[in-house]
């Protein structure tokens, strides 16, 4: 049954231009971007440094720092929810900064796995409150719009990362990839100490009791509307969770192509990005319901077609990078809009709701894309199957979100830009 509760009022001015609150939040995002991108390039170092032997576990530095970054997030919702935002992001970037320190010295890669999880459980920190202030300030489509900013500002780190990561490895050991990730949280920590305002009004703080807890999960979880949409985007980040742990074994191990690895890299993460500021030019005319659902279809169609090839042929590169960059064109428009779709009938419960909707994107996830990830068989026929099946599971979903009415424009159009907050 539906439960939605009120969305707050648009918080008080804040005291910085919206390209600074846009670049700040795409910032603590992006360190959980950093944290697994900049990897990439090193897990084989890794993998012979700390003696792995099986070349699929090597994908374990991905899957140890995405389950942290996921239970975290039940964690950090309800606390911000009651002490407002800044304070339990202070806290969770000063784990991620230790936890990435730690990682730099592990001996083991039983220890290195456990620094990787207690740097997902900072990073979540990052996450939730990031979108929750955008929650605090926005909604409808205008919260579309916004997040579909910060995804593209946002993006810009797996273009770069793997080249960052890249060029460590040419002058130094794969140690000091940690240190650079250390490093820049310190950097965004300070900002956000000095610019980030507090936008959770008091009068919506929430008491941290076992039954306010409870009850925010309930209601959260007992929304159709939001808890489908949350499912749909955990099944598609799944898929790019998979894509990810298993990117390097794909271009290196099947394609053979090297150092120019980060570059093929940066150039489909290039096309995600221009994919999300499409969709912020795009949601204030067409409504996110008939753009994000518009855009999994047309996902689902490439998906399929991308399996189909793969099981008569063996892909080419240039084949596989047109069908993988042309899944992500409308990537743009699902990431940001299911986001906005889940939160928008929960914004008195923004940090609970972020949480639980963070959880299932990275926890829930990071599992599957795990599962599409330890399928790889010197193929791409499992990451083009991996895709092809959350497509389908994320269209079910919506379909029961929306009781079979697909494409309904059910949000007041948005006139203009966003407006400068300032």
């Amino acid at each position: 049954m539906d439960q939605p509760t009120a969305a707050p009022q648009s918080a008080s001015k804040l005291p910085i231009p919206r390209w600074e609150f846009i670049a700040l939040c795409a910032a603590l995002m992006a360190l959980n971007s950093l944290a697994i991108d900049i990897m990439l390039p090193a897990l084989q170092q890794i993998g012979a440094s700390l003696g792995v032997e099986n070349e699929n576990h090597r994908q374990y530095v991905i899957t140890a720092y995405i389950l942290g970054f996921g239970g975290g997030q039940l964690l950090f919702g309800p606390i911000s929810d009651r002490f407002g935002r800044r304070a339990p992001l202070v806290a969770g970037l000063i784990i991620y900064v230790a936890a990435a320190a730690a990682a730099a010295v592990a001996p083991s890669f039983a220890t290195l796995l456990l620094c990787r999880a207690v740097q997902g459980i900072g990073a979540a920190a990052t996450r939730v409150i990031a979108v929750s202030i955008v929650r605090d300030t926005f909604d409808g489509r205008r919260m579309a719009e916004v997040m579909s900013l910060i995804f593209m500002v946002f993006m810009a780190i797996p273009v770069i990362a793997p080249g960052i990561g890249q060029v460590i490895m040419l002058f130094a050991t794969w140690h000091w990839i940690f240190v650079t990730m250390a490093v820049g949280a310190l950097i965004v920590s300070a900002w956000s100490l000095l610019r980030l305002p507090e936008t959770l009004h008091p009068e919506y703080r929430r008491p941290l009791t076992v039954n306010s807890i409870v009850g925010g999960f309930r209601i959260v979880l007992t929304n159709r509307v939001a808890i489908c949409y949350a499912f749909a985007s955990t099944f598609i980040f799944g898929a790019m969770f998979g894509f990810i742990a298993s990117a390097q074994q794909i271009y290196v191990d099947i394609f053979n192509v090297g150092e120019m690895f980060p570059v093929i890299f940066a150039g489909v993460a290039g096309v995600l990005a221009f994919s999300n500021y499409l969709n912020s030019r795009l949601v204030g005319r067409i409504g996110m319901r008939r753009l994000s659902q518009s855009a999994l279809l047309l996902f689902l169609v490439i998906s399929l077609a991308w399996l189909v090839v793969s099981l008569e042929m063996k892909m080419p590169l240039w084949l596989f990078i047109a069908f993988f960059a042309g899944a992500m064109l409308p990537f743009g428009a699902l990431g940001a809009n299911f986001n906005a779709l889940a939160m928008e009938p929960l914004g008195q419960l923004a940090g609970t709701a972020s949480s639980i909707l963070g959880f299932m994107q990275t926890f829930l996830g990071g599992i599957l894309g795990t599962l599409i990830g330890q399928a790889f068989n010197g193929t791409v026929t499992p990451l083009a199957a991996g895709f092809c099946s959350v497509s389908v599971a994320a269209l079910l979903m919506i379909f029961i979100a929306e009781r079979g009415k697909m494409f309904q424009p059910q949000n007041p159009p948005v006139s203009g830009h966003v407006t400068d907050l300032h």
